[in-house]
């Protein structure tokens, strides 16, 4: 069955699905990036009178997947209008005035995408919270520093989807006074990056990171060697000019060249090259810098962790490779500290010590320096680790947490990383910990605060448990 409702720019056409809830699907935010759009801030879209048919996914920025096999269904669409959302919700009465969670895609900044099955909003739907999806320009599209085109278009795009969210949510049933922004991986770095954009306050009251990867360094010298390293390799400017009218397929390639390794790549963030970045003008200063140590999202509830493992089945390289201490040089860590390491990991077994080494220093110690950041300063935070293993892999990975907390435990891909019966408990409490945070920026009484004092973090395993501190071997390790 069909349902119509009108937003600000035109009616969209969605359809009621069998549990009651609706979805309105590929609804534009702004006007496709063509043509001198390609590489421009976002420019809302022209008004429409006809419905638009929303029963389908939109065209998606990403033309192919992460890699070849992924732990998140991501399925790419075809199509220029990539800059559109997904509306799931249980009534579109503007009485409702129902909690909203605003979802930004991982993928390290360069894939992804919001028409994964993972992302389906019913079961929060189903609790009362309006879910909404969110498609952006990735890699060089939304983040390469270019001459002639504003900077962190990505980052634009987020905040064009957020504003669209405060100004057309009530016909969903939405309230906009009460939107969670949330995300993973590269999403949770674009939830900590909002915190720290002046033009972003006020689109929302929460935060929601979930293995948030923030790149380091990020600042402009970062991005124009990004630049120059891609011209050096490929011989092609870093202009719009010259980027404008190539085809996808070129515009892929270009990234290829820029993400192979070589020792050209000094200046470069290991990870992330291509991503949000201190520009000095939308961001001021650089993400986890205005976090730790300044006042960016001092007044805005965050819940935010990292799972176990989340890099670790990533090993070093060969015997062919570099050595393992100057790998972890490259990581950041001297060697007093690079011992220390191998030692505290040594039990993982040699293979495994790398990725855990990249397991912290991305996600890890980062979140963890923004935790205990707030916390000194007494700010509404609440943190988490995922440590409950698959029983394919035997480690608590990347994504894994992400079924448990959509509560989807049955969709597509699941079974395939984590076994015929992943335990339906740990779903129930990690799904309703979100459900309690979007609709009362608190988890819950059995999740306290973290404090300087105590670092209450929240242990999601087969029986979730509150520890005190129980990631304190990292902050020794990178922090301290």
């Amino acid at each position: 069955m069909s349902t119509t409702v009108t937003t600000a720019r035109g009616p969209v056409r969605g359809e009621r699905r069998a549990d009651g809830s609706l979805r309105f699907l590929g609804i534009p935010y702004a006007q496709p990036p063509v043509g001198d759009l390609r590489f421009a801030a976002p420019v809302p879209p022209e008004p429409w009178s006809e419905p638009l048919d929303a029963t389908a996914y939109g065209p998606t920025a990403q033309r192919r997947p992460f890699a070849e096999i992924t732990t998140i269904p991501e399925p790419s669409v075809p199509g220029a209008a990539v800059l559109n959302l997904n509306v799931f919700t249980p009534d579109t009465d503007p009485a409702a005035a129902l909690p909203v969670l605003v979802w930004i895609h991982g993928g390290g900044y360069v894939a992804g995408s919001a028409a994964s099955p993972w992302y389906d909003g019913a079961a929060f739907n189903r609790d009362g919270v309006v879910l909404v999806s969110v498609g952006y320009r990735l890699g060089i599209e939304g983040f390469l520093h270019l001459e002639g085109a504003p900077d962190n278009r990505g980052v634009r795009d987020w905040i064009a989807a957020l504003e669209w969210v405060r100004d057309n949510i009530a016909v969903f049933g939405g309230d906009p006074a009460k939107v969670t922004v949330a995300g993973q991986s590269a999403g949770g770095g674009a939830v900590q990056t909002l915190l720290a954009v002046p033009a972003a306050r006020g689109l929302f009251r929460g935060a929601l990171s979930v293995s948030g990867a923030v790149p380091r360094p990020d600042g402009p010298e970062a991005a124009r060697a990004a630049s120059r390293l891609l011209t050096s390799r490929t011989g092609v400017p870093a202009t719009v000019a010259a980027l404008r009218d190539l085809g996808d397929d070129e515009i892929l390639a270009l990234q290829d060249r820029l993400a192979e390794p070589g020792p050209d790549r000094e200046g470069l963030p290991p990870l992330l090259a291509l991503a949000p970045f201190a520009d000095g003008e939308l961001i001021p200063v650089p993400t986890l810098d205005a976090l730790t140590t300044g006042e960016a999202g001092a007044d805005v509830p965050l819940m935010l962790g990292f799972t176990e493992h989340e890099f670790t089945m990533f090993p070093a390289p060969g015997p062919e490779g570099p050595p393992l201490p100057v790998l972890l040089g490259g990581l950041g860590l001297d060697p007093a500290r690079a011992e220390a390491l191998i030692e505290a990991y040594g039990e993982d077994g040699p293979e495994r010590i790398f990725g855990q080494a990249l397991t912290d220093a991305t996600f890890r110690a980062p979140n963890l320096a923004v935790a205990d950041a707030r916390a000194a300063r007494e700010r509404p935070t609440w943190l988490y680790e995922f440590t409950w293993r698959s029983p394919l892999a035997g480690l608590a990975f990347h994504c894994l947490d992400l079924p448990f907390a959509f509560d989807l435990l049955d969709a597509e891909g699941v079974t395939a990383v984590a076994g015929d019966a992943p335990p339906r408990e740990l779903a129930d409490a990690l799904h309703q910990a979100w459900v309690a945070f979007v609709t009362d920026q608190d988890p819950g009484p059995r999740w306290p605060r973290y404090t300087a004092g105590k670092r209450a973090t929240m242990i999601w395993d087969a029986e979730p448990r509150i520890a005190s501190d129980p990631v304190g071997r990292v902050r020794a390790l990178w922090l301290d």
